[in-house]
């Protein structure tokens, strides 16, 4: 069907469908959903178990590797690392990237059968495994409640009112609490009276369990009812564990437990973590969206609900914004839109500048006409607009002229020989259509390898594949339909009849010129071209390598490592003084200080750091992205000068998938001592580059230990046990959780422990009273222990896929992490390793390597695609193969673009290069296909057809290149499509160039086409 003469004859309907496109687009932009990064689906899940008492080596054999064995089972899995450390194995089970968001549910029921099914063979006193199947959540919301005069108990309280309210706001998927500081019900034992009265722990204990215990007492009949016996437990409140009553074994009186004990009721100490803002004690509310939610829907709402619930808020609290993600996807998708309009405006100016009024708003209309009709199929396959997404319709946008250029400057041609509109109209669809159509698909084929990656990028830049193909593919549409209508409608017609040369201006003339001269020196032009190459290929490696740029979020990220061991109070009152300097730093707008882990995951690209009482992390707000460095600079100086002993590094949030330093190196090997040797080696060579930066270890420093020294025989006859010495030691120091109060929703652990005077005078560990049940009575420990020592021990191993594994992390001062990895890896890989222990590169390296080779391996199915596509056309292998030859020489204009304008090569630019090629494949087909026409149908001389269909082409190929690389130049400016833009732009300046000129040379000589009379 020639859809441009139905279109012609059906003007009404045409135009009736075009409105209905515009309005329907309208309102789709409106319903789209909007986020500031396109979602991937974290594919990991954490197994935490627990084994008090055990040290990070027993952990690892004992509970981890056994744990390993079981998931290594698990078809679907992908890589395993654990971390073992004191009493705590957490293992992370990354899946395979061929998993999405509907097949993982069923992928974690595999995974807790696996994890159930090895529960039994673990040690007795291990607790059971949790599976944690939500570490991916994303809590875009993230706030915090502040009220310094108020108690811990007193925020937590007012936060789950908050909780209970904004679980209902419209699109919220999960509302979680953030280092709340749980209560703790302490019995302070009175050792001296526990030793006079000769009552035992075990004793207390279990009259604490009785007292507390919620039973079963029945029920009974009366008359023709069935009624409940439901006996009141004694302990209604914390003051009646005073008044338990102890029978002593040396006395038949009855004693209270506040005769022998202090009870109070505190914060748990020490506390698995601690939130701070602006320097104010906090606790945090995580939100997260639902699946399918609207992120800047949920957060107005949101805002307006917390607004409505002021009233509640105690006099002096206040609610803080850890993290907006509502406003960060606003100002996000806004800046996206004005380069948009941006680049449409520069598109649109282009056209009119160099096609005239009538052409250059025809075009113009056809442009927002395609752009709009695309968000309408947006809107249906359900992509929403993210940086990606709007990122691909700017780098589609000169693209979705090209087809329409083609279309009316061929009627202008036909119009200016002397053709009537309608003629003109229907013979330019009639002849573009198919080869514009082929183009099409070819430039779409361009972006396939990143639409069927399937790992983390593949998913996270699918958009751009989708939004490409869906806007390339409405063009051509558009193009052949709606493009000659306003043709006919709106372009001047040539009323005289009269027939003129469209080609016989100075500027063509000067093109003829000069294509005649490089056809007739045609091997010179050739080898010109190739020495170019060469040489811009050996400037390649000046240029700057990098996976994903940094990102330009107001914020950054610094981490503080304490020496291992370092208790979690004095790490949050170190933090305390460093959050006091740092707010003085200028433009410091907010601190966000999280002590003992990381904070809940409120951007996609976060990793949150796993428990341990040495580390904290500050978030800082700045008032503008661009002092990033500058701040993270200040604050390096500011901690090395005053926080001497302290790790401290900075960094920027990441725009992609990817965590930990930049530069990685991990020691494989089987014996700890052996692994420890090697990271002191491999540290030396980067403590000694200038560009290293923030250089730790994820097993961090070794730490002491104290290991009593049991009188086996002595502790046998008093009918003593090892776990009876751990627990009285344990008692005397930490405590000992005993059982639990219920209050209301919570319940609060109760714990055993001794005085403060006791619990903070490592001298007492002599003195600690323990019961001998041989003796009836409380003996000193130090008459079953013969000494103490003390050793060093690692407190943290990590496995990699099952194999021991120390990674040592490094970030780079200035440039990019490439730079560092060049300059040590060549010495770290002289390095003569022992059989059995070796290293691997991670970090950018490997990221590079993981999602660039699925795309260069895919590279062939859609080069031939385009191939068999470009034979089809043309019923030849010379002409395909001449299109093919130029795509190399584009590399010219990308390795000066990119060394010009400092940009990174990376994965993006990978992607610009891609996506430039089928920009080209699309203009050349055109040009040669002209030359088909007139060297083949028309049967004119080869020379002729050359010239004539370079000069015929030369407008709308220079115009597509140019509207698609004056519309890019807004993205040039961006951190994360600069790299892409600039490679897209200067690579298709020089391209055109090439097309315009080594295209019609190629033919030349592979058509053995003669030489030209000057």
């Amino acid at each position: 069907m020639d859809f441009s003469r139905y279109f012609i004859k059906n003007r009404i309907f045409a135009y009736v469908l075009t409105v209905v496109i515009l309005a329907f687009g309208a309102l789709s932009y409106e319903k789209l959903g909007k986020l500031e990064d396109p979602p991937f689906t974290i594919k990991d899940a954490l197994i935490i178990t627990s084994y008090p008492g055990a040290s990070a080596k027993e952990v690892e054999e004992e509970v981890t590797n056994k744990l390993e064995e079981a998931i290594q089972r698990l078809g679907q899995l992908d890589k395993l690392v654990s971390k073992s450390s004191t009493g705590m194995s957490i293992i992370t089970v990354s899946i395979k990237d061929n998993y999405d968001k509907n097949t993982l549910p069923q992928v974690w029921d595999e995974l807790r059968r696996k994890v159930d099914s090895v529960q039994n063979s673990l040690p007795p006193s291990v607790y059971p495994s949790i599976v944690k199947d939500d570490y991916g959540d994303v809590y875009g919301m993230f706030l915090s409640i502040t009220g310094n005069e108020y108690s811990y108990k007193e925020l937590k309280d007012y936060a789950k009112i908050l909780k209970k309210e904004l679980i209902l706001v419209k699109d919220v998927g999960k509302v979680d609490l953030f280092a709340t500081q749980d209560e703790v019900i302490y019995i302070e034992l009175n050792r001296d009276r526990l030793a006079k009265l000769g009552i035992s722990k075990d004793l207390i204990i279990a009259q604490l369990q009785n007292k507390n215990i919620i039973s079963d007492a029945g029920s009974v009949n009366i008359g023709n009812e069935f009624i409940k016996i439901r006996p009141k437990t004694t302990v209604d409140s914390v003051k009646d564990f005073e008044n338990i009553m102890i029978r002593g074994s040396n006395s038949n009186a009855q004693i209270f437990l506040k005769d022998i004990a202090s009870i109070k009721r505190d914060y748990k100490n020490p506390s698995s973590a601690y939130l701070s803002y602006d320097g104010k004690k906090a606790i945090a509310i995580g939100i997260s969206t639902r699946v399918g939610g609207n992120v800047l829907n949920m957060g107005e709402a949101l805002n307006k609900r917390l607004e409505e619930l002021k009233y509640l808020m105690p006099l002096g609290m206040e609610i803080g914004m850890i993290s907006d993600q509502a406003k960060s996807v606003d100002i996000s998708i806004n800046d996206f839109i004005m380069n948009l309009i941006a680049a449409v405006v520069i598109v649109v100016a282009v056209l009119l500048l160099f096609m005239g009024l009538r052409s250059g708003l025809i075009i113009g209309f056809v442009l927002i006409l395609t752009i709009l009709g695309s968000f309408i199929f947006m809107l249906a396959l359900g992509i929403s607009l993210e940086r990606i997404s709007l990122g691909a319709l700017i780098i589609a946008l000169g693209m979705l002229v090209d087809n329409a250029i083609v279309i009316i400057d061929g009627m202008l041609i036909k119009i200016a020989k002397g053709d009537g509109k309608e003629y003109a109209a229907a013979e330019v669809v009639k002849q573009t259509s198919t080869p514009l159509l082929a183009a099409t698909i070819i430039a779409i084929m361009a972006f396939g390898a990143i639409g069927t990656l399937d790992n983390a990028t593949g998913e996270f830049c699918r958009s751009l594949f989708q939004v490409v193909m869906i806007s390339l593919a409405f063009s051509w549409v558009t193009a052949v339909t709606v493009t000659p209508l306003l043709g006919v409608q709106f372009l001047k017609s040539n009323k005289n009849k009269e027939t003129k040369d469209p080609f016989d201006t100075k500027f063509y003339n000067m093109y003829a010129r000069f294509l005649k001269i490089c056809i007739n020196k045609r091997w010179l032009v050739i080898l010109g071209v190739i020495v170019l190459f060469v040489f811009s290929l050996s400037n390649f490696k000046h240029v700057k390598k990098s996976f994903f740029p940094d990102s330009t979020r107001p914020q950054v990220m610094i981490d503080f490592w304490m020496p291992q061991g370092t208790r979690i109070e004095n790490t949050a009152n170190i933090l305390k003084n460093i959050q006091k300097k740092i707010i003085q730093i200028q433009g410091v707008t907010h601190t966000t200080t999280i002590v003992g882990k990381g904070a809940l995951r409120f951007i996609l690209t976060y990793a949150p750091q796993k428990e341990n009482s040495a580390y904290a992390q500050m978030l800082i707000d700045i008032d503008d992205f661009k002092n990033l460095d500058r701040t993270i600079s200040d604050i390096d100086i500011l901690v090395k000068k005053d926080f001497p002993s302290i790790k401290a590094f900075g960094r920027k949030f990441v725009l992609g998938p990817g965590s930990g330093g930049k530069v990685q190196v991990k020691i494989f090997g089987k014996d700890e001592n052996k692994i420890r040797e090697y990271e002191s080696e491999i540290l030396k060579v980067f403590e000694k580059n200038a560009l290293t930066k923030g250089l730790r270890t994820d097993w961090r420093e070794r730490v002491k230990v104290i290991r009593p020294v049991v009188l086996d025989q002595v502790a046998t006859l008093n009918g003593i046990s090892s776990k009876d010495i751990s627990d009285a030691i344990k008692d005397n120091f930490e405590g000992r959780t005993v059982g639990v109060y219920r209050e209301k929703d919570s319940l609060i652990p109760i714990v055993l422990r001794a005085q403060d005077r006791i619990r903070n005078d490592v001298s007492s560990l002599n003195n600690i009273q323990i019961f001998s049940p041989a003796k009836g009575e409380n003996i000193p420990l130090r008459q079953v222990i013969s000494h103490f020592e003390t050793l060093s021990e690692d407190d943290i191993i990590y496995r990699y896929n099952r194999k021991k594994a120390l990674t040592i992390h490094a970030d780079v001062h200035s440039g990019v992490a490439n730079d560092l990895l060049n300059a040590v890896k060549p010495q770290i890989d002289k390095i003569k390793f022992e059989e059995g222990y070796w290293i691997e590169w991670h970090g950018e390296f490997r990221d590079t390597k993981k999602s660039q080779g699925p795309i260069i391996a895919s590279l062939p199915l859609f080069v031939l695609l385009m191939i068999l596509i470009k034979i089809a056309l043309f019923n030849s292998l010379k002409k395909p193969l001449i299109i093919w030859l130029i795509i190399p020489f584009a590399l010219i204009g990308v390795v000066w673009g990119l060394l010009i304008t400092d940009k990174a090569f990376g994965f993006m630019s990978l992607l610009g290069f891609l996506s430039l090629s089928g920009m080209l494949i699309k203009n050349a087909i055109v040009l040669i296909d002209e030359i088909t026409i007139l060297n083949e149908h028309q049967e004119k001389p080869i020379l002729d057809s050359i010239l004539e269909a370079g000069l015929s082409r030369l407008r709308p190929v220079a115009m597509a290149a140019l509207t698609t690389a004056l519309g890019m130049i807004p993205l040039i400016f961006d951190a994360f499509f600069g790299s892409m833009a600039v490679a897209i732009v200067f690579g298709l300046m020089v391209a055109t160039v090439l097309i315009v000129i080594l295209v019609p040379v190629l033919y030349a000589i592979f058509f053995k086409a003669g030489k030209y009379e000057l």
